[in-house]
């Protein structure tokens, strides 16, 4: 997910962003991996805290194989979802579970360069994706939120707040030496996305004896 360079999917040549699994041979794995570690819960959580309603276009980043994409779009049907992410795999398995819901669609894009217009999203919503990306990557991305986010629409984000509990907290200190979980420690997301022009606020905090803290952000454009 860090540069823009694209490569035909295949393991024989290196992918530039995380795939969804980690590795291209995991992905039929992915989805009963997310079931056992909790990300149901999380995508209720911040399915609700987003506020959805009917017309508004919503944008996920990051979406994987699209499980907070369709929970969000079966939640609110009246609203246009745009699911994206970089990796082709992924969306192929998005595609074919979203096959029978009507108004949404998958896209491959990067996060750090969003070909939308601007103020073209009411919402933006983003689970357990941006500590993968190092610090300059996220600084992009929130940029591209910030621009892509119509007058007083909104973000909502839940990612890994950099705390030691858990199985995910114990790869942390591994991770933090490349700035990918440090830059998400003391609320690192709330101030990159007040970098970039939205208003942030921290909402919530899950924990998951596994995978750690992960904390719930809402940040706002104002109108």
């Amino acid at each position: 997910m860090n540069t823009m360079t694209k490569h035909p999917p295949t393991e024989a040549v290196p992918h530039d962003y995380l795939p969804a699994a980690g590795r291209d041979a995991f992905l039929p794995f992915y989805d009963l991996l997310s079931l056992v570690s909790g990300g149901a819960r999380l995508h209720t959580n911040l399915v609700g805290q987003a506020d959805l309603a009917a017309g508004q276009r919503v944008l996920e980043i990051g979406c994987g194989t699209g499980n907070l994409a369709i929970r969000a779009k079966r939640t609110a049907p009246g609203i246009e979802l745009v699911g994206s992410d970089p990796d082709p795999l992924a969306l192929d398995r998005a595609r074919r579970k979203a096959r029978r819901l009507i108004g949404i669609s998958f896209e491959q894009v990067y996060a750090q360069r969003l070909p939308y217009p601007d103020a073209s999203f009411d919402r933006v919503l983003s689970s357990l994706m941006l500590h993968h990306l190092d610090h300059d990557a996220k600084i992009a991305t929130a940029a591209e939120v910030a621009r892509v986010l119509r007058p007083g629409g909104s973000a909502h984000v839940v990612d890994f707040d950099g705390s030691l509990h858990g199985m995910h907290g114990a790869l942390a200190g591994r991770m933090r030496k490349v700035g990918h979980v440090g830059d998400n420690e003391h609320d690192g997301l709330l101030r990159l996305f007040d970098g970039a022009g939205l208003k942030t606020e921290r909402v919530g905090t899950s924990r998951h004896r596994l995978m750690g803290d992960a904390a719930y952000y809402r940040a706002t454009r104002p109108a």
